[in-house]
């Protein structure tokens, strides 16, 4: 089973790291400098940002079906295009413990598995394997943060 990766888009964030303080305030928006790596992983590079690098902390709705909808805080680094990976775990993926979650077409959850740090590429390829499965959504363990959509390549 082969599977992809992909960043989320950066288009609607561009526009935000032209803001000033307030205007991201109002928009529930946190402006950061990356003060350590690992420890700011980007959604759409899937990789940590760089020290000293932009980022913005901005709320993301990665499940928008059903009783599973789910949000949580991400964060976008500025100037960033996004990635693609193709059977291969991103960085920032590969270096966390992951919660693999499944779901079917109709956004109910049918599986999930909790993973090490490096040891997603397995699980993945099981998830995937059952042919009810959509696509997997992959959340950072400890903070429970959406780290990235897995789908069938």
């Amino acid at each position: 089973m082969t599977y992809r990766i992909t960043g989320l888009d950066p288009t609607p964030y561009r526009p935000l790291f032209a803001l000033d303080v307030e205007a991201l305030r109002q928009r529930g928006v946190v402006r950061m400098v990356a003060d350590a790596q690992p420890g700011f992983p980007c959604r759409v590079t899937l990789d940590d940002c760089a020290v000293g690098g932009a980022v913005l902390l901005v709320n993301h709705v990665s499940h928008d079906a059903g009783p599973y909808r789910a949000s949580h805080a991400i964060f976008v680094s500025e100037g960033a295009d996004a990635a693609e990976f193709r059977d291969a775990v991103p960085p920032a993926l590969d270096r966390r413990v992951l919660s693999l979650r499944a779901f079917d077409r109709d956004g109910m959850m049918s599986a999930a598995m909790l993973v090490q740090a490096g040891e997603a590429d397995d699980a993945i390829r099981t998830l995937l394997d059952d042919p009810a499965v959509d696509h997997v959504d992959a959340h950072n363990a400890v903070r429970g943060c959406f780290a990235a959509r897995i789908e069938r390549d």
